[in-house]
Formats: structure tokens, sequence, C-alpha cells
């Protein structure tokens, strides 16, 4: 078969198009014939070790996926050759082979039914950022409907993602993207409010539509210089779940900020879920997905061949997701 090794933590220049042996199912495991796979930036900070995660090398990336199982393991019952599945959250990709490749081995446990009505490249790249989105959101307890979220980076796989369920659950959504296409997109998707945070006065533009309602919690995706200025936002025992660092490190930072409003910041990470929170989370996640009628968003969809172009898109800020056609 085919598959995108990672022969050096060099980044995503670094991976390498070859032909390598079908994988052969372990006990409990099912070959699945990938169909399509989707990239997460937590693909890239892997490939730059900027991730926990050390796998052997050569590596495969990929932790989203959907395929049609070709060949079942010792003691697997319940699943047949032929049927399609999709991945859910565990080691694929992260330990062990992933899914830029057009067979993976799969643990049974981490595989799921394809939604009913759902194509195959929503279906492919949803199960990461929803859980990453849901964990967000749920993380701090439940919050009252009324509570007001903002959602930095909102135009990306989990800010899209972290939009939709906010909306589902009734609360008010900020969303901020820099693009005034995508602004509008979000508007459709279920945020109230829309901003820009590159505008000086955008904080301003937020409390003067919000009048006495203050944020209660921030979805961060950005870090980087704008973290601080979310935090301004919030209100007394507001909260933020941190998701992701696409601006990098937070260059100045007064920890006075967090004082007297008694602010809490959380990170998110989903890899820490047992199999059992993983599968009861998508549950939720799709309960609350048919109640509003909110289907996945794809950006994009390219080749198998164009993994590099497809990192090159990720990089550049999708609305949505990017999705590899494998087979």
């Amino acid at each position: 078969m085919r598959a995108w090794l990672l022969d050096e933590f060099g980044g995503v220049a670094a991976l390498r198009l070859r032909e390598v042996p079908d994988p052969t199912p372990q006990a409990g495991e099912v070959i699945l014939g990938v169909h399509y796979a989707a990239l997460n930036p937590a693909d890239r900070y892997l490939a730059e070790r900027q991730y926990p995660a050390k796998p052997p090398l050569p590596h495969i990336l990929g932790r989203d996926g959907l395929g049609t199982v070709v060949e079942v393991g010792p003691g697997v019952t319940g699943i047949a050759v032929g049927e399609r599945k999709i991945v859910l959250r565990g080691d694929v990709g992260v330990e062990r082979a992933g899914t830029f490749a057009e067979r993976v081995a799969v643990p049974v446990e981490s595989l799921v039914e394809v939604p009913p009505g759902w194509d195959e490249p929503e279906a492919a790249g949803a199960t990461l950022v929803y859980l990453t989105a849901y964990q967000a959101l749920t993380m701090w307890g439940a919050l009252p409907a009324s509570s007001v979220v903002l959602v930095t980076g909102a135009s990306g796989g989990v800010g899209v993602a972290s939009v939709q369920l906010a909306a589902a659950m009734d609360f008010t959504v900020v969303a901020l993207s820099r693009s005034e296409e995508k602004r509008e997109r979000l508007r459709q998707l279920g945020a109230s409010l829309c901003f820009d945070p590159e505008e000086s006065a955008w904080r301003l533009a937020v409390k003067k539509a919000l009048g006495s309602r203050p944020v209660d919690l921030a979805i961060d995706n950005i870090g980087g210089a704008l973290l601080p200025e979310v935090i301004d936002t919030l209100g007394d025992a507001g909260k933020v779940s941190l998701v992701g660092r696409l601006a990098g490190p937070v260059p100045s930072f007064n920890t006075a900020a967090l004082f007297f409003r008694r602010i809490r910041l959380g990170g998110v990470a989903v890899g820490a879920n047992t199999n059992t929170e993983s599968r009861a989370g998508w549950q939720q996640v799709l309960a609350m997905l048919a109640h509003t009628g909110a289907r996945p968003l794809v950006d994009s969809i390219l080749p198998f061949e164009q993994l590099p172009e497809a990192f090159a898109r990720l990089a550049a800020g999708p609305m949505g997701k990017v999705v590899l056609k494998v087979h």
C-alpha cells in the first residue's frame, strides 16, 4: 500500500509518499481501507516534536478517517468485512500508524458508525474536533443556558464545532475571525455576534454588544497575544478552555488579570479521555447536532498525493475541515 511516512521529527515537510507493507490485524483489530482522512493541527505539532507522543519512526500521521473494513483480526465479533466505519479518538495516528495511508489497523473500540445522512468527507473529519469542542464546553460543569461563550479561531475545525455545539446548548455565541466572509458563514452556523480580532477596538465592541453581560466562557484556539485580550472580556468567575496555540506562546501576560475576577484557565486534552468517555461524548455530540440539524463543515478535499498542499491549506486558515481523499 501507499502511505505518507514521517522519517524524522522535522515537520510536515519531512513527509514522504512511499510503498509499505499492508498492515496485519492483531487480536481485537480490523483493517480499514481508508476512503477519506482529515488533517488536524495536532498532526503538525507531532511532526515538529511539539506533542507529548513520541511514536517510533517511521511514523504514519492521521487521527481522523473513514473507510471500509477489509480484514478482521482474531477475536473480533460484531464487525464484518464490507462495513463502513469512522475512527474515534484513540492511539491511531498518535502512538500507532494513522490514516494517511491506504490501509490502517484500528482497534475495534476505536470505531464508530457513520451517522445517518452524513456524507463520507463530513464523517471522516468529525470525531476529534467535536469531541474537543464538547470537552471545552463541558469541562467546567454545566453552564446556565444564558451563558455567553466566545470562540477564537472560530472558522477552524474545532472553532466551527464549538460554535455549532454552543448554539445547540442555547448559549450566546461570540465568534472571532479575521475574514468578513467567514464571519458571515459563522453567523449562519449559529454565532450571535462576530468580530475581527485584528480590529483594535474589538473588545470594546464585544462589551457594547453584550451590554451588562460579560463573557462566561472562552474557547481559545489561538493563544499568542490574543489570549490576554480574550481574558479581558471575561466576567467574574469567567473561564478559558485552552485548545490550541496557532499564534504561538503568549508574549507577555500579567497574572494579576486573573486574581480579582477569579478567572480560571484549563487545558483541553481529549487524549486523556477513556474510550468509554469518548464514546459517551460522541453520542452527546450526535444528539445535539441532530437536534439543530447541524452538520460538519468541510473546507476542501484534496487528493491523497497532495498531503503537503493539504497541510498548506490548513496553515492558511480553512473554513472547517481539510480532508484528504485516499481512495
